[in-house]
């Protein structure tokens, strides 16, 4: 290369580094800022079209000021019944509280369990407290501790809130350190450099805070939605995926440099040549699947969707600007103290690798038998596997307060007390509505809302609220069998017009939703992860056959998941939203590795043919892939320090997925099918008929 060709190939690396590092400098601080326009309101998350959706419209006509009500609990110290001044004691120290910070209006009287052994009374909050809640939950907590001879609890949608924002309080720190630190640590046991580690780490923060920034200014001016799960699922996507595809990058420029004797501009000319297009449609699959989300009809799915595919686009520019800019002007140094040798046919791989390959080679059929056979005795567990909404009592791992309180007002109030079913029916009907609604199985009592200081009725719009208390727990199976029990029973009623919402109501139409969203979203996944790959492989049957064996580690994953949440975890069931996040993230993802594999076979049949071709290919993106896996399913897997049911959830699929898909399905079972097939695999391409 010429001196000035020199030169112009070194300043325009330098220029791309420094534009990067204006935007980790400028934008990086977003990471931690994207919180602010975070919302972990659940309401703000229903299904659009549920009747529950509706009813929380309609409840805004019988609010005379919103609020955000704390139940407070009181239960005698050492177990028995409450002293007998406790209820004039409890009431008083609710009154005290009219008038305090944060509290809306007066809070009710304490009224006794029929067992004799509880009190309850409801403060309302106001509901943009936001920070402040904290506080004024320890205010009222105070106050109602200090009634004589009884033990205070505060539950409901207040003390959920506060424990939700505790939980989420890692996901600005915690979570970015520990998945930071995880990724840096097997790096630099991976692959024994001091610098290629910490390039890459810096090339996925730089992503990371150019996706935060982006979703903040979106978030800010309400085009997109995010909440504290999309929150953190962002910060792991962002930087697993952009480990991901610098790591394939990093890999094919090393090859390069040993084959081009060190010439740092041609060699990077040559590995982004051959790199970009596998990046391109193993990001485009992730992005475009977690689109698909915008099917759905949750409101949170639909906020994830282009979340991530922000995510993933910032991951991909920077592996295809900042590392390659980085590792131009290092050069050799960034291996250091490792140096670069060619891994093209094999010769210089880790000899595992080229063992796995003669296995596949020499006894394919018995290969792909052994580990199909293995998949399928997984996936045989999947249907055991309950996805109807994680119970109050394991929302948290750990133990949270709200939950504490939730279960001593279960224990002697019924259990929808604090969380009844809300009914909106026309008020010429309201008599009728309200005895129908009494005569239904698993209804405890139903009562007319009315002002506060009245007995009449409220009415709004000709509209009445009947406030029904359910038997058992607001987040029960069987509480939910009683919504449905009880639309049927008051959707009966001529001329009523109810409308059945609530907790429970919102939790049976989300659960109802996510399933007709799997249903929808499921095959259009699939579709466009298989468009993609015809577009790549210029090949029908092995698109095909990657898609099917993606699906079938799916299925395993969701087995061995069963199994592990309910005799390892004690989980008894998962998020209705759990199956439809893993199947995105482990098919798109999993699809990732097959195309960083296949890609690199096709490349090499061009020139060996098939079987040489794999061989080669199977051999030479080994390691990069299988270190990519385990980088990813750790990255995922620290989703785990968030002490929430559903990311712990989604971090195990992940993980083990990913993990089962890099070392069986595209280790074993994707190289011996294709060794097996032979170069049919290619049809309708031309390279079936290369010898």
């Amino acid at each position: 290369m010429s001196t000035p060709a020199r030169w112009v190939g070194r300043l325009l690396p330098l220029l791309v580094l420094v534009l990067w590092l204006a935007i980790g400098g400028g934008l990086g601080p977003y990471a931690g800022k994207l919180g602010e326009v975070a919302t972990n309101d659940q309401a703000a998350f229903l299904p659009r079209g549920a009747e529950s959706t509706q009813v929380l419209r309609a409840q805004e006509a019988f609010r005379q000021e919103e609020t955000l009500p704390v139940l407070v609990v009181w239960t005698a110290r050492g177990g028995g019944s409450v002293p007998a001044s406790a209820r004039a004691d409890a009431t008083r120290a609710l009154a005290s509280l009219q008038g305090s910070e944060g509290v809306v209006g007066a809070p009710s009287p304490a009224f006794p369990s029929e067992d004799g052994e509880a009190l309850r009374g409801v403060v309302q909050l106001r509901p943009d407290l936001g920070d402040d809640l904290a506080a004024v939950l320890e205010q009222v907590d105070a106050k109602a501790s200090g009634v004589p001879g009884t033990e205070a609890w505060l539950a409901g949608p207040a003390a959920t809130q506060a424990d939700l924002g505790d939980a989420f309080a890692g996901i600005d720190g915690l979570l970015l350190v520990v998945a930071l630190v995880t990724v840096l640590v097997i790096l630099l046991l991976v692959y024994r450099s001091v610098l290629l580690p910490l390039l890459i780490i810096i090339g996925a923060v730089f992503a990371l805070g150019l996706a935060c920034a982006v979703v903040y200014v979106l978030a800010d001016h309400g085009v997109v939605r995010v909440d504290g799960q999309v929150q953190g699922i962002l910060s792991i996507l962002v930087i697993g995926a952009a480990t991901d595809y610098a790591l394939l990058l990093a890999a094919r420029y090393r090859e390069e440099l040993a084959s081009r004797d060190g010439d740092r501009v041609p060699a990077m000319r040559a590995a982004l040549r051959q790199s970009f297009g596998p990046i391109v449609a193993s990001a485009a699959t992730v992005a475009l699947g977690l689109l698909a989300l915008l099917f759905s009809d949750l409101t949170n799915n639909r906020a994830l969707g282009p979340v991530g595919a922000i995510g993933i686009v910032c991951a991909v520019l920077s592996a295809v600007t900042f590392l390659p800019a980085a590792l131009v002007l290092l050069g050799r140094a960034a291996y250091w103290p490792a140096r670069p040798k060619a891994a093209v046919g094999g010769e210089a791989a880790h000899p595992a690798w080229r063992r796995i390959a003669a296995l596949v080679d020499r006894a394919p059929r018995k290969v792909w038998a052994a580990s199909l056979a293995a998949l399928l005795a997984c996936a045989a567990f999947s249907f055991t596997l309950d996805s109807k909404g994680v119970p109050l009592d394991e929302i948290f791992v750990n133990d949270a307060p709200s939950v504490s309180a939730q279960q001593r007002l279960s224990d002697h109030f019924p259990g929808g007390a604090g969380n009844p079913a809300v009914v909106i029916a026309d008020a010429d009907a309201a008599d009728q509505v309200r005895a129908a609604a009494e005569g239904v199985d698993g209804v405890d009592s139903a009562a007319l809302f009315a002002a506060p200081g009245s007995t009449r009725p409220l009415v709004a719009d000709g509209r009445v609220r009947i406030d029904v208390t359910l038997a058992d727990s607001a987040d029960s199976d069987a509480a939910k069998k009683t919504v449905a029990a009880l639309r049927a029973a008051l959707h009966a009623v001529p001329g009523a017009d109810a409308l059945v919402g609530g907790t429970t109501a919102q939790q049976y139409d989300t659960q109802v939703t996510a399933e007709r969203d799997r249903t929808l979203i499921v095959p259009v996944v699939l579709v466009i992860i298989l468009v993609i790959l015809v577009g790549l492989l210029r090949s029908l049957l092995l698109p095909v056959l990657l898609v099917a064996t993606v699906a079938l580690n799916f299925l395993a994953t969701l087995g061995v998941s069963a199994l592990v949440f309910e005799h390892v975890f004690g989980f008894k069931g998962t998020d209705s939203a759990v199956p439809l996040y893993g199947f995105v993230f482990l098919v798109a993802l999993g699809v990732d590795y097959n195309i960083f594999l296949m890609s690199r076979v096709r490349e090499e049949t061009e020139l060996h043919g098939t079987r040489e071709g794999l061989r080669r290919g199977l051999v030479a993106t080994g390691g990069v892939i299988t270190s990519a896996g385990v980088v990813l399913a750790a990255t995922f897997a620290a989703l785990g320090v968030i002490p929430l049911a559903f990311l712990v959830q989604i971090a195990f699929i992940v993980a083990f997925g990913v993990l089962l898909d890099t070392l069986v399905v595209r280790t074993l079972l994707v190289p011996a099918l294709v060794r097996d097939i032979g170069s049919t695999v290619w049809w309708p391409g031309a390279l079936r008929h290369r010898p």
